[in-house]
């Protein structure tokens, strides 16, 4: 079954460029103009993703996903001109998968795609938890508990938590991080790394002390 994704952008040239490359990896491709209008097309209609760039009118990217959010788990790709960190957070706080700043390559936007499709697909076959004093990580019921008390986290904190975790005790290097955990050839911007790495910090509270970083190298959990 060809995989359906919309497209939302107040440019249409913007989505002549993605339809064209989304296309020609075999995608089928709908649109949307604002985000009132994305909204609605998903509320009538099932998508396996949803591209969707911030500064629209009628209804900004962040309000159009809140809304989806409340009625479907599809994931997100947000696009947008300001790369600052307040906003990569925010998107990933209302439950965005992905962050892509324009201007941006569209081989790139594709791999990304392609990435949050598999993982999206990925099934788990067996069930693996690890406890690490009051910290508990159940990998096939993807939850993350402190103390007794879950944590609510998003996608790709998820993610790169239990990769973390899976490897705990390796030191492991940005690039590697990128590569396995966002599933996409590395570019030089780190700043997605360590937005989520703050994020992650964040949910685990006392134990954020688990994550420590490797000046110069990147990142490694540590066992106890």
């Amino acid at each position: 079954m060809m995989i359906k994704l919309l497209v939302v952008d107040d440019e249409a040239r913007i989505r002549d460029i993605i339809r064209k490359y989304a296309e020609f990896e075999g995608y089928s491709v709908y649109e949307a103009e604002n985000g009132l209008q994305a909204v609605e097309t998903v509320r009538k209609h099932s998508f396996d993703l949803i591209i969707m760039d911030i500064m629209m009118p009628e209804l900004d990217g962040f309000s159009a996903v809140k809304e989806i959010r409340k009625f479907s788990q599809t994931p997100v790709l947000m696009l947008s001109a300001r790369g600052e960190e307040y906003d990569r957070i925010h998107g990933f706080e209302i439950g965005a998968d992905d962050y892509v700043v324009k201007p941006f390559s569209p081989k790139e936007l594709m791999m990304r795609v392609e990435a949050i499709m598999k993982r999206a697909s990925g099934a788990v076959t067996r069930h693996e938890t690890v406890t690490i004093e009051g910290l508990e990580i159940d990998f096939t019921a993807r939850t993350v508990k402190v103390d007794g008390a879950e944590v609510s986290m998003f996608p790709r904190e998820y993610d790169l938590c239990f990769y973390l975790v899976k490897n705990r005790g390796v030191a492991l290097t940005r690039e590697k991080l990128i590569s396995d955990v966002w599933g996409y050839d590395y570019y030089g911007d780190d700043r997605t790394l360590d937005t989520h790495i703050k994020l992650l910090r964040k949910s685990l509270g006392k134990y954020s002390r688990l994550v420590t970083t490797l000046r110069g190298v990147g990142y490694r959990f540590e066992k106890e």
